[in-house]
């Protein structure tokens, strides 16, 4: 008779190693974790490293790899005198293991199997193939069998681990793709439905975004899945695509998502702060503020009167976009806790308004003692309080670094969170006192202003001993950088040129110099002008994604943007009989009308909440 041959899976594709880290990284990782003193390392490389990475199997076994699983594996790694760089290649190379195992199960039938099976009947399993080991796994050929028909001898022999070893230890996880799937956030984590109708009116566009888009995912996107996960947040966009570029310096070492959120809002916020900054108002306003502190000015209320006449074009999109920033937090923490980037750690990245998305979801994370899903967060210029009680949550649920970088001179988060409660300070622009565990770090000398932080995240996470950086898109934004600075500039001398040139105040000082009503509303339009492009490109592919015509999608965009104006022209109209200072007749934007039907609704919440 013929005997059928066995299924082969195709060989691993070749990829390097993951770059050796600076040694300031070393450093600041074996500071972190200190090494514990113990006879293992007499040995030689090889059986230290075998140690290590039978830990880590073994860990998997559990059916989860948690923020405290990681902690552990970098205190042994640092104890057994092995690079972290190791760790970080191990962690690839099992996950490339564990999909190409799991891509040789039928899920379909190991969905049905386990609806079968008796749930103490199973625990029972996984006890017996974790202690038996591989004789028992060697005996049965059970567990093995689908690491050994995908290949992955091959990928973790170089370990001194086989196949049916690697089984061994790894039990149940080892024969299951459901709990592989589970494992990288496959099957059981996806958001629920009722999470989803609770905050569908609140948070708009939420969704993970993958950082590396790859042309063939079939074949490539498995190899650069990951053990562990890291999220980049951006507080403001002036483009759709800068939901995802500050976090390509992110090296593969984690696997790179951004996370997207209430798209409008922050453009909104971004167009409105890019235009204050090339301002004329700014230009004078900065010259004035530079002879003061930021706490100075900002616990004293002295603000120049060219900058608080500029204020009404920023203030509006920044409380509305703050409000959604808070909301996408809430809505952060739930995706978390259902598993939606699966039973890895995930370590938080955010900037301005995406560091406040993350200071709630982490607020929220400890209120539900959801421990062991978040294991390093940084915050960069965060627009929240520095009080101990709230940071002392936020250290209990991370179980790696807190990062906390400020810039004592960013007189623009002063002047955007002056109406906030100041008395409890601001982490963006001090540091955390009283938390053991917080890591504080002044770059007063890096950044020049709040919008800095955009081109900054690749510097920053250098600083800071990031231990994955990408230095292509390191060079890469460091040129981005210095062409914003220079275009800044030359906008900013352009604006200033022109209101000297309006007014006639040449020769005035410049403490002296005040803007007209003109360069406001010329402000104002721009900024108009702006969010009507932005609105209309991020619609128009919106309704393209979802099948409509280019053509038919811009046109339908356009009459979507004339309707909202005329909106809120009716109710610009409706409040200018009731208040004689609403200023909509004379040319408020829709973000104005926007921002007050979100205060008044807060309003009334708030006052349900009283009656309640």
């Amino acid at each position: 008779p013929k005997t059928e041959r066995p299924r082969s899976a195709s060989p691993p594709m070749r990829f390097p190693k993951t770059p050796a880290y600076d040694p300031s990284v070393k450093k600041a990782l074996e500071k972190l974790y200190p090494p514990v003193e113990n006879n293992l390392t007499k040995f030689p490389e090889a059986k230290r490293t075998l140690i290590l990475h039978s830990m880590l199997l073994l860990l998997l076994s559990l059916e989860h790899y948690k923020a405290q699983s990681r902690t552990l594996m970098m205190y042994l790694t640092t104890s057994l005198h092995l690079p972290p760089n190791l760790l970080s290649d191990d962690e690839s190379k099992i996950a490339r293991g564990l999909l190409t195992a799991a891509e040789n199960m039928k899920a379909d039938e190991e969905t049905k199997k386990k609806a079968e099976e008796n749930t103490d009947t199973r625990k029972w399993k996984v006890g017996l193939a974790t202690v038996a080991g591989a004789a028992l796994i060697g005996v049965t050929g059970g567990l093995a069998a689908p690491l050994l028909a995908a290949g992955v001898g091959s990928v973790m022999g170089g370990l001194g681990l086989g196949a049916t070893a690697a089984a061994g230890y790894l039990g149940s996880m080892a024969a299951s793709s459901v709990l592989v799937g589970g494992l990288f956030g496959a099957y059981g984590g996806r958001m629920t439905g009722r999470m989803m109708d609770q905050y569908a009116r609140e948070v708009e566009d939420f969704a993970f975004v993958a950082v590396r888009t790859y042309h063939r995912p079939r074949k490539i996107e498995k190899e650069y899945r990951r053990l562990r996960v890291v999220i980049g947040i951006s507080g403001w966009l002036t483009d759709k695509d800068d939901v995802v570029e500050p976090w390509r310096v992110i090296g593969t070492g984690m696997e790179s998502f951004a996370l997207r959120f209430e798209l409008e809002a922050l453009m909104n916020l971004g167009n409105s702060l890019t235009s204050m900054l090339t301002s004329a108002a700014w230009g004078y306003a900065k010259k004035e503020l530079i002879k003061r502190t930021v706490f100075g000015s900002l616990l004293a209320g002295l603000w120049p009167l060219g900058l608080l006449k500029v204020s009404r074009i920023v203030d509006n999109p920044w409380s509305v976009a703050s409000h959604r920033a808070t909301r996408a937090g809430e809505v952060l923490a739930d995706a978390l806790i259902n598993k939606a980037q699966g039973e890895r750690p995930v370590t938080l990245i955010g900037y301005s308004l995406g560091a406040r998305v993350i200071y709630t979801c982490l607020q929220r994370l400890a209120e539900r003692e959801a421990f062991g899903l978040v294991e390093h967060v940084v915050f960069m210029g965060a627009p929240c309080p520095s009080t101990s009680a709230d940071w002392r949550m936020i250290r209990s649920v991370t179980s790696g670094r807190v990062v906390n970088v400020y810039s004592s001179d960013d007189y623009i988060l002063a002047f955007l969170y002056r109406s906030s409660s100041i008395q409890y300070g601001v982490a963006g622009l001090q540091a955390i006192e009283g938390v053991k565990g917080v890591e504080n770090f002044d770059i007063s000398d890096m950044v020049s202003g709040h919008t800095s932080y955009r081109f900054l995240t690749g510097r920053i996470l250098q600083k800071i001993g990031f231990e994955d950086i990408d230095k292509e898109e390191f060079e890469r934004e460091e040129q981005q950088r210095k062409e914003e600075e220079e275009k800044v500039q030359k906008e900013l001398q352009e604006s200033q040129a022109k209101e000297d040139s309006t007014t006639g105040t040449t020769d005035v000082k410049e403490g002296d110099k005040n803007v007209s009503d003109q360069h406001i509303k010329d402000l104002e339009k721009e900024i108009d002008d702006k969010n009507q492009q932005s609105y209309i490109g991020w619609a128009t592919e919106k309704m393209t994604l979802a099948g409509t015509g280019a053509s038919a999608a811009y046109e339908k965009a356009k009459l979507q943007w004339a309707a909202r104006g005329q909106t809120a022209a009716a109710e610009g109209a409706v409040e200018g009989t009731k208040d004689a200072t609403n200023k909509r007749v004379s040319g408020e934007s829709y973000d104005d009308v926007k921002a007050r039907a979100e205060a008044r609704r807060l309003t009334e919440e708030m006052e349900l909440g009283l009656k309640k």
